[in-house]
């Protein structure tokens, strides 16, 4: 598919009533392995993998450039659409949005970290249009943080906040809002009222509701954020310590690389 082509099936994806499941890589051997997995039909980065994996903190801390050669790379290693996770912009989301796709990357998260709404709605805005620009259906899922950083607001205005910031960035082009933690079934079934049917996007983390529960209350897409990572490193600490503990090579392990 050419680059035009990936961005109109991540979007139809993203439309579809069968929810999308997009498994978060953070190189191209992850995007490969996940990529060929049955099933896959998109993928998504990690922010916070990508940064770790090059030795940096989450929370933009790694330098535009470098995030930029890592989606790069992972965009170039299938021919499967992928979505980029590109924190806040680094300062500049339009631009940072138009490098992006420069890279071959037809989708992305943008954080609000709850910015006043004027601010964070240009955010958005500057974002729809940088893929305008390049002249495709770029697929912006708008991210608000109002959930995470809800400290000790109630759940009420926090729900409210989220179902503002959602329908404002819809406004400006978003296709779909992602609002990540730990949400129980009123929660989303909230949302997604507040919101609209296949807008609403959500991570899921231990603990989470199914994917088919979430399909049924009318979710448009589930991601992973760094828990993928966590879960293959776990698997490499815990192999590490079987091995230096006089063991062997776990039975099964296939040449995946």
């Amino acid at each position: 598919m050419d680059l035009p082509t990936k961005a109109t099936e991540l979007l139809r994806l993203h439309t579809s009533p069968k929810i999308l499941q997009v498994i978060n890589v953070w190189d191209a051997i992850t995007a490969k392995t996940i990529a060929a997995v049955p099933g896959t039909e998109a993928l998504a980065t990690a922010s916070h993998s990508i940064a770790a994996s090059l030795g940096y903190d989450d929370g933009e801390n790694i330098p535009v450039d470098l995030m930029i050669q890592a989606v790069g790379r992972i965009a170039a290693a299938t021919s499967l659409p992928v979505s980029a996770d590109l924190e806040s912009g680094y300062g500049n989301p339009g631009d940072t949005v138009r490098r992006a796709i420069g890279a071959g990357i037809v989708g992305a998260n943008i954080e609000d970290q709850m910015r006043p709404l004027a601010d964070a709605v240009a955010q958005m805005e500057a974002a729809v249009k940088a893929g305008q620009a390049e002249g495709i259906d770029f697929v912006l899922n708008a991210r608000t943080d109002a959930f995470l950083k809800a400290a000790d607001r109630s759940r009420d205005d926090v729900l409210a906040d989220a179902i503002e910031r959602g329908r404002a960035f819809l406004e400006v082009g978003a296709a779909s809002v992602f609002v990540p933690g730990l949400l129980d079934e009123p929660t989303v079934r909230a949302l997604v009222e507040g919101i609209g049917q296949q807008r609403v996007s959500v991570i899921n983390v231990p603990g989470s509701l199914a994917p088919s529960k979430l399909q049924e209350l009318g979710v448009a897409r589930i991601s992973y954020g760094p828990w993928t990572q966590r879960v293959a490193l776990t698997a490499l600490a815990d192999s590490a310590a079987g091995l230096l503990a006089d063991g062997a090579l776990p039975e099964g392990t296939r040449p995946l690389n």
